[in-house]
């Protein structure tokens, strides 16, 4: 394990991977700020957003697009610290008070998907809905509603099953959904992982080249992976209580860059808000850039 020396976030979300550029991307999200590791010289940077950030996707005509406070962005980011952001899409109805975007990611045709959540945990208000954006249709209608807080989406490597969690310590469930690959829409939706009864949280997640999904455990310190059929078969500890999220990535996408948030809690001092790189000894599958 590798911990980058020279990074801590407040609430380090969506890590994901751009072959293109050979450069993994992520968030701190009250920090409104997006990073950047340049996985061949090892140097991290970052831009600071108008808003919260809380989701990136790399896009095929260059920048990012994101789940943020008010909306779905497209980001233009500088070799300075300067970013753009050009707000595509919200809500009609808008996100109200106290909302923002939070999970969110591509299927394997390049649209993008990000729900919404009310950001007191505490009030444990089921206010949360799942949207995709694309740029032929837009934003669409919700297709899930009443989330507490919408978290671990990630798509099968034929795209054919969505992944879907709420990580509120509430629900703790994960939730499988046939997808309909030619017209984006998720049917089906059945228990996938029932987490009630463990420490962990599903946060963010990952998909493997085996169709296993890789879910952070929340408040466990552990990256968990359960197979297609929903068997938990590993369980990896990290050194952080609140990991967040997981990404492959890497020139053979077999390293596992996790996230993680700053829990406040004196044995978790050390590591609460750390990024580490892992070597899992599996290959995951390349993300789709949005299809701009």
């Amino acid at each position: 394990m590798e911990r980058l020396s020279d990074v801590s976030c407040q609430v380090g979300e969506s890590p994901t991977w751009h072959a293109g550029e050979g450069a993994w991307y992520w968030v701190d999200i009250p920090q409104q700020r997006v990073w950047r590791l340049d996985a061949a010289t090892g140097a991290s940077r970052y831009w600071v957003a108008d808003e919260m950030v809380a989701c990136v996707a790399p896009r095929s005509d260059g920048g990012l697009i994101a789940g943020m406070e008010t909306g779905i962005f497209a980001l233009e980011l500088d070799a300075c610290t300067a970013l753009a952001q050009r707000k595509l899409a919200a809500p009609a109805s808008g996100l109200g008070e106290g909302m923002r975007f939070n999970d969110g990611r591509c299927d394997r045709q390049g649209r993008f998907w990000s729900g919404t959540m009310f950001m007191d945990m505490a009030a444990a208000r089921a206010v949360g809905q799942l949207y995709r954006y694309d740029s032929a249709r837009g934003l669409s209608a919700p297709f899930v509603s009443e989330l507490l807080t919408q978290n671990g989406l990630a798509f099968s490597p034929d795209g054919r099953t969505m992944y879907l969690s709420d990580s509120h310590p509430a629900r703790r469930m994960v939730w499988a959904f046939d997808y309909d690959t030619d017209d984006g829409v998720p049917s089906n939706r059945r228990v996938f992982a029932d987490m009630t009864s463990m420490a962990g949280r599903p946060d963010g997640a990952a998909i493997d080249a085996d169709g296993c999904y890789w879910v952070c455990g929340n408040d466990d310190g552990c990256v968990l992976r359960y197979t297609p059929d929903g068997k938990l078969d590993r369980r990896l500890e990290v050194p952080m209580l609140k990991p967040s999220m997981c990404a492959f990535g890497g020139k053979n996408l077999d390293t596992l860059l996790v996230t993680s948030i700053i829990s406040g809690k004196p044995e978790d001092a050390q590591w609460g808000g750390a990024v580490v790189l892992l070597q899992p000894g599996v290959q995951g599958v390349a993300e789709t850039l949005f299809a701009a």
